[in-house]
């Protein structure tokens, strides 16, 4: 019996260069869509939001569990509903309540390390738990669950990507096998949230369900899916971010170094780490009608993939792209999304991530990560480490 290696991020990169020599545009035949490569090109698809569409349901038929879920996620939404519930959920996830939350994750990223020694997995001491623990206590969801929460971010998210198939059809086989995942969560939320409107706290999860806008409030199945998407999602990109950050930082010790010397120089390793793995390589949109774009022509009703990794490496507007540039001016890579469906959740993770890498060059004098013990996802689906350990010594 033979086994097919998981790609590694080389893999991917090589297959995104190999399309690119086709053009910024291309419509990909294979899977039935047109990859979207250039960073001018793919700022174009995610500023455009009436052209570019991001309510897929008319391309790719929606299980029940996808439905339930989709009612009060946002980001497959086109306006004014996207305007509409954005904006009531935006009221209660405000900058400043982000802003507040500073305190609280560096007294977390403290005691997970306090409790970690001088070998651990990151992921499973930090990477993990510190965002899973910051959302769900925003949300005011208990904490003893945080097993459920990483077992359905992993089979969400470990899982093949094939690229010899229709994307409409890829994503139709994709729905059905996490569609018992998806019901689990829709259940949990709802049960959640109902008890939350019953016996409101001190959390998101209780603002929501009293935010108004013209007299009206969310009702529960909206707020499931953006209860579900800010602990997914949210906690999946500080995740990422972290882990990205140390494997790029051990692969890049001279700028290490300068950070050590510098830390406010962190924020902008922060986002070049993001721009060279891009945590979510791919959104998809739909065109609304005939549009031209990078001087071709797609058609009505069709898929369209910005590829965001891509995008982030584009050399028309980040010089030697492959290279770990400290001092990367400007830096406007497309990690976080553009335009009206800008990552909501990204001021969070980038504050969890100066945070608590801040704190452990404070902590450590030395960071080496343990190679052979390192294990990816698959970027064709997420650019992310499930495993990383690390060797500390400590100040």
């Amino acid at each position: 019996m033979t086994t097919t290696a998981k790609p590694t991020l080389q893999d991917f990169l090589d297959y995104l260069e190999g399309l690119r020599t086709q053009g910024q545009v291309v419509h990909d035949e294979r899977t039935q869509a047109w990859m979207v490569l250039g960073q001018p090109e793919v700022d174009e698809v995610l500023h455009n939001a009436r052209v570019f569409g991001s309510d897929l349901s008319e391309l790719v038929p929606m299980s029940d569990e996808f439905t339930l879920f989709a009612k009060g996620n946002f980001v497959q939404m086109d306006d004014p509903r996207h305007k509409q519930l954005r904006g009531m959920v935006s009221r209660a996830f405000t900058p400043r309540f982000v802003a507040g939350m500073e305190p609280a994750i560096h007294d977390l990223t403290v005691e997970l390390l306090d409790a970690a020694g001088a070998e651990f997995d990151l992921v499973d001491a930090l990477a993990h738990p510190l965002p899973v623990i910051v959302i769900a206590n925003l949300l005011g969801i208990p904490l003893s669950d945080q097993a459920v929460f990483r077992r359905w971010a992993d089979t969400l998210l470990d899982r093949d990507v094939p690229q010899d198939k229709p994307i409409a059809q890829i994503r139709e086989e994709i729905t059905a096998q996490v569609a018992p995942v998806m019901r689990e969560m829709n259940d949990y939320f709802l049960e959640f949230i109902k008890q939350r409107r019953r016996n409101p706290g001190d959390d998101l999860t209780s603002k929501l369900t009293m935010v108004e806008e013209e007299g009206k409030r969310l009702d529960d199945v909206e707020i499931v899916g953006f209860v579900g998407l800010l602990l997914l999602a949210g906690h999946i990109t500080t995740t990422a971010t972290l882990g990205n950050s140390i494997l790029t930082f051990h692969e890049n010790q001279d700028a290490i170094a300068e950070v050590r010397r510098d830390l406010s120089l962190l924020p902008a390793a922060i986002e070049e780490v993001l721009r060279l793995r891009t945590p979510f390589p791919r959104v998809a949109r739909v065109t609304h009608e005939e549009t031209v774009l990078g001087g071709v022509t797609i058609p009505a009703g069709q898929m369209v993939l910005p590829m965001l990794t891509a995008a982030n490496r584009d050399e028309r507007v980040f010089p030697n792209p492959s290279r770990f540039d400290l001092h990367r001016e400007p830096n406007h890579h497309a990690s976080f999304g553009r335009g009206i469906h800008v990552c909501l959740g990204a001021p969070l993770a980038r504050l969890e991530a100066r945070v608590a890498l801040k704190i452990m060059f404070e902590r450590y004098a030395d960071i080496q990560v343990v190679e052979d013990g390192v294990e990816e996802r698959n970027p064709f689906a997420m650019v992310a480490v499930t495993k990383l350990p690390l060797a500390v010594r400590p100040v």
